[in-house]
This record gives structure tokens, C-alpha cells and sequence, in this order.
């Protein structure tokens, strides 16, 4: 398992900003949130992908700033939407061809009665398969917001789609839902490549890593069981730390912790 920080932690910073900030302080792997439209194009993204060589530093995962719209977009009955929205994600492929990422993060649709598993799986799908054409695997996140939130469901999807699916554990949208982490481990296992981590307690669901009380031994070792080679990235809103140290600090954290998880297991 190998631990990274979202450029997101640091918004509003611009993302190239965010991600110097990152790499001067030893973070060896990030996911690029791209944050608007111009930072799609080719000549962005090569500055980007320079920025990355320069510091030895591996983009894991890019999520979109277009999430929001996914529900309209890709699970409404008007098809020009979701053609539109298919072509318009193949700027989002390019520009992690350019930078080296391998998963893209997805929202997908809201709870509503229209979105059944069967109407879910196919416009998944859809873009799935478009990814695959660029060599990118796109991911279903759990967002407490959206109708991934709820583990049965992520269960019968995963069943339904088989080898054609991917999955994001973002633990505190997990908790946010009212679900444990722990039940997305059950219901996907190995199908989860990514893994959106935070502390989480009395105090929040988003907390620096040791300010909670979030049982990070026993989630690691059930994860590592069944993923061992999922990236786990630190995601973490402005107003949760107060500088780029105390990211620093909880990256480093959690290294100890994969660390020792893995030497155990070597054991």
C-alpha cells in the first residue's frame, strides 16, 4: 500500500501551488484534484507532469471537478448529456496520460427512484470502458451525498459488473452515511484501488491522523489482506489543520503505520 496527500487538502491554493508545496516536503504520492476547466489543457497538464519529474513524485488518481454534475449528466434520460459528458471526460484521460495517473475518481449518480442498479451499471459502464481506451480505470467513490453511499448497493454493483469495476473508499463519507468503513472492505474487497483516508471521532469525521479515534491498525490490515497494493491518500478539508506541516506530519503518520502492517505480514 503506498501513502499519498490530495492536492485538495491545500485548496484554494492553485493546483500547481499545492502540489510544489507537497513535493518540497517529501510527499512521494499525490492525487491531482483538478480544480477548472483551463488546467485540462495539454500544456497544463505538461507542467504538471514536469513538476512530478522533477520531485520523483507519482500521481496515483485525479478526481474531477465536474463530480458535482455527474448525476445530471450522465444518469438524466437525455442522451446528448451523457455523449457530451463521455466526450468531455476524454480531456480528464489525456491529461492523466500526460501525468502518469492510473485512477479516476467517480461521484456517480444521487438516491432517486429512477436510478436502479440495472440503469447505474450501464452509464457506469460507459465511461468505464472509454477510460479503458486511454488505459485509465475509473473508480466509483462512496459519497455520502450520492448513491454510492450505501455498501448493499456498491455490493450489487460490483456482483453485476465483475471485472469491469473499481472502487474508492473514502472513510469519512463512509461515516458520514452512517456506514462502517470496515463494511466496504466486506462488500468490494479487492476491487477497491483507492482509499480516501481521515481521522475520525468525537471531535469530526475529517480530523488530522491521531486527533480521533478511527481504528487505523485493524482497517490497514483488513485492507491489506484483501488490496495490498490500493494507494491510501490523505484527504483532508482546509479548516480541518492548520499548515502544510500537520499534513506532513499525518503522511508521515500513516507511513509508519503501512510500515509496520507490512513487516508484520512479512513476518
Amino acid at each position: 500500500m503506498n501513502i499519498g496527500v490530495s492536492t485538495a487538502c491545500l485548496y484554494p491554493e492553485p493546483l500547481e501551488e499545492a502540489l510544489y508545496s507537497l513535493a518540497v516536503n517529501g510527499v512521494s504520492n499525490v492525487e491531482i484534484f483538478v480544480n477548472t476547466h483551463s488546467e485540462l489543457k495539454k500544456s497544463f497538464a505538461h507542467g504538471v507532469a514536469s513538476l512530478l519529474k522533477r520531485f520523483d513524485v507519482k500521481c496515483t488518481s485525479v478526481h474531477p471537478f465536474t463530480c458535482e454534475i455527474e448525476p445530471l449528466m450522465f444518469f438524466s434520460n437525455y442522451e446528448r448529456r451523457i455523449n457530451d459528458m463521455l466526450e468531455y471526460y476524454k480531456l480528464y484521460f489525456r491529461f492523466m496520460n500526460i501525468v502518469g495517473a492510473d485512477t479516476f475518481v467517480f461521484h456517480g449518480g444521487k438516491p432517486m427512484s429512477t436510478l436502479t442498479p440495472e440503469l447505474y451499471c450501464e452509464r457506469y459502464l460507459q465511461l468505464y470502458r472509454l477510460g479503458k481506451e486511454f488505459g485509465v480505470t475509473v473508480a466509483v467513490e462512496n459519497v455520502s451525498r450520492c448513491k454510492s453511499a450505501n455498501s448493499s448497493f456498491v455490493k450489487d454493483i460490483a456482483n453485476r459488473l465483475g471485472d469491469e469495476f473499481a472502487f474508492v473508499l473514502d472513510t469519512k463519507q463512509a461515516i458520514r452515511a452512517g456506514e462502517s468503513p470496515f463494511r466496504f472492505i466486506e462488500a468490494v474487497g479487492d476491487k477497491i484501488t483507492n482509499v480516501h483516508i481521515s481521522d475520525s471521532g468525537e471531535m469530526g469525521d475529517c480530523l488530522l491522523i491521531g486527533k480521533g479515534r478511527f481504528n487505523f491498525r485493524q482497517f490497514f490490515e483488513k485492507l491489506n489482506a484483501v488490496s495490498p497494493d490500493c494507494n491510501i491518500t490523505l484527504e483532508l478539508y482546509r479548516n480541518g489543520f492548520g499548515g502544510i506541516s500537520d499534513l506532513i506530519t499525518s503522511y508521515n503518520t500513516l507511513n509508519r503505520m503501512i510500515r509496520n502492517i507490512g513487516g508484520e505480514r512479512q513476518s
